[in-house]
């Protein structure tokens, strides 16, 4: 009776766009009786109905984001959780891990029991994302072809933490690799694996005179996770610096590296390393380098309906400039790279230059600044617009050189995306104009301006209502017609989240530029009149878009607050 129901859900849903007749359906469903395949599989296979039609009808119908897998890389899948049975069983297969959150592709939105099997099976939260049945057989091929590959970093022990390859030459006077520093070689190599399951974006590395921490922020925050004999401070830095290919006799100079760890024989994982001379030895800190974030695609990153229209509609146009902003660690490089990501075809040319290179992704040409050896961010975008480019993107606009280099591609035929560190939309254009560019420059290239913040998601598993007055709902800010059907959550904590969070969701503020907002940069008004206006067109500003996210129970008060400077 449940498969019926199912069926009858799914048939519904595309009776009602005309991909089936009604009087079918019947037909359609007494068909199916005996038939050993999955019901999608079934209506691609035997019904010629198109695959990807049924996946957009049904994510349009049961809320759940629609993600093309026909470039996905496979060794993206994370390699502990590929049950080659369960995958087979429910045609179901795991995409990404993001914290304790495991983001599983189907075809059939109705299989809830496959996302239950699988959530008890690997100990992770599931959250679905449609796909078309064509692209998500053809995905779970090459994944499990490659399976017999696989290293399983959710149960290594010891023994095996040791052999974990650092992909790079290695040195015959290397420190930190002998006999003696064996234990430091399987400590560090636990401490890295610790923090790529543990979705941590960032580890410190923290000496002190009288103590040495070390402490990954996960999900915005950081935490601390061991303290380590101080004595051992200065081996723990020398082992991470040979892993860099750093100086490791150097020590009194900022120095800056790049580790890839080799998890098996098809993945990898990377890692920006900085290092800082402090009183008490070096400060280490390691930025996880994820490129499976911008493969996500733009449904999961928790842009509003109408604010991924705008973008969406700005991405299509052939000239222009796209600015993103924010503080860093905002998640302004995955806003970027998603908008690359869906940019990236055959038919264009694109290339970024930026400062670190952060996401690989193939197609796109990446050029990594160099400031030393003289290549800046105006030396390459010059070299750029000599290579016959569509779309150039620019890590960060940090000068008036810069800035009018951009301008003038966006103003020429090319599409520019970019960012700036500035709090919100409408200060981001008087930025523009403080650093020297003409304001009929500014108003003539800038298509779109999106500010942005990453706040943590609430545990759907412990989250509690939090009861709070009409009086005090309307002074944080809430829509006064809405006072009274708002309900609140806030955060409690369990074993299954980190203080009643696991993961984030992004908070934006996506500006268009309007002619009355150019008329007034053209007038020379200030970023509260550009504000005024943008409130008069109907855009919401940060503080508004992170109390919808509340409103929607995605997370509390107090972390928009927190993140919102409310």
């Amino acid at each position: 009776m449940k498969g019926n129901h199912q069926q009858s859900s799914v048939l519904s849903a595309l009776s009602k766009e005309q991909l089936v007749s009604v009087a079918n359906i019947d037909d359609i469903s007494a068909d199916y009786t005996g038939k050993n395949k999955p019901f999608i599989r079934f209506l691609v296979e035997d019904k010629n109905i198109d695959g990807k039609k049924i996946a957009e009808i049904l994510s349009n119908k049961f809320g759940y984001p629609y993600i093309q897998l026909a470039n996905f890389d496979t060794t993206l899948v994370p390699e502990g959780i590929r049950n080659e049975k369960l995958i087979t069983k429910h045609n179901a297969l795991p995409l990404f891990l993001r914290g304790k959150v495991l983001f599983v592709a189907m075809s059939d939105p109705t299989n809830l029991d496959a996302l239950e099997e699988i959530q008890f099976n690997t100990g992770f939260s599931t959250e679905l994302v449609l796909t078309d049945e064509h692209g998500l057989q053809a995905c779970i091929e090459k994944v499990l072809e490659d399976e017999s590959d696989a290293l399983d970093i959710t149960d290594i022990d010891s023994e095996e933490l040791s052999g974990l390859e650092v992909q790079e030459e290695k040195s015959e006077d290397d420190a930190g690799t002998g006999e003696d520093d064996a234990p430091i070689v399987v400590f560090i190599n636990k401490i890295l694996l610790d923090a790529i399951k543990k979705g941590a974006s960032d580890l410190h590395f923290e000496p002190y005179e009288k103590a040495f921490r070390i402490r990954f922020r996960i999900d915005g925050i950081l935490t601390e996770i061991a303290r380590p004999p101080v004595s051992l401070s200065s081996r723990m830095a020398a082992r991470l610096k040979v892993m860099s290919k750093l100086d490791i006799a150097e020590r009194r100079v900022p120095q800056d590296g790049r580790i890839k760890l080799a998890l098996s024989k098809k993945k990898s994982i990377d890692f920006r390393v900085s290092t800082l001379p402090t009183m008490w030895g070096e400060k280490i800190v390691m930025r996880i380098l994820d490129s499976s974030s911008a493969m996500l695609g733009i449904d999961m990153l928790g842009y509003e309906a109408e604010q991924k229209k705008i973008y969406t509609e700005a991405l299509d146009q052939p000239q222009g400039m796209i600015l993103v902003t924010g503080p860093t660690g905002s998640g302004k490089t995955v806003s970027l790279y998603t908008g690359l990501n869906i940019l990236n075809t055959a038919e264009r040319n694109i290339s970024t230059a930026e400062d670190p290179v952060e996401i690989n992704l193939e197609g796109i040409n990446q050029v990594q600044i160099n400031n030393r050896a003289g290549l800046t961010f105006p030396s390459a975008l010059r070299s750029f617009l000599r290579q016959d480019p569509d779309i150039v993107m620019v890590g960060e606009i940090r000068d008036l050189e810069t800035a009018e280099i951009a301008i003038k591609a966006a103003q020429t035929g090319h599409l520019v995306l970019s960012t700036l560190h500035t709090n919100s939309a409408a200060e981001t254009l008087t930025r523009l104009l403080n650093m020297g560019v003409p304001s009929y420059n500014v108003a003539s290239s800038v298509s779109i301006i999106i500010a942005q913040r990453l706040a943590r998601r609430l545990c759907p598993q412990c989250k509690e209502h939090e009861e709070l007055s009409e009086a005090q709902l309307a002074e944080q800010g809430f829509p006064a017609e809405k006072l009274s059907e708002i309900k609140l959550f806030k955060a409690v904590g369990c074993e299954q989240c980190t203080g009643g969070y696991k993961g984030r969701v992004g908070i934006y503020e996506v500006i268009k530029i309007s002619p009355e907002i150019s008329s007034i940069i053209m007038e020379g008004g200030n970023s509260l009149d550009i504000a005024n206006q943008c409130q008069k067109e109907g855009y919401n500003n940060l503080r508004q878009s992170g109390l919808i996210k509340a409103m929607n129970g995605m997370t509390s008060l107090k972390e928009i607050n927190r993140v919102t400077n409310a």
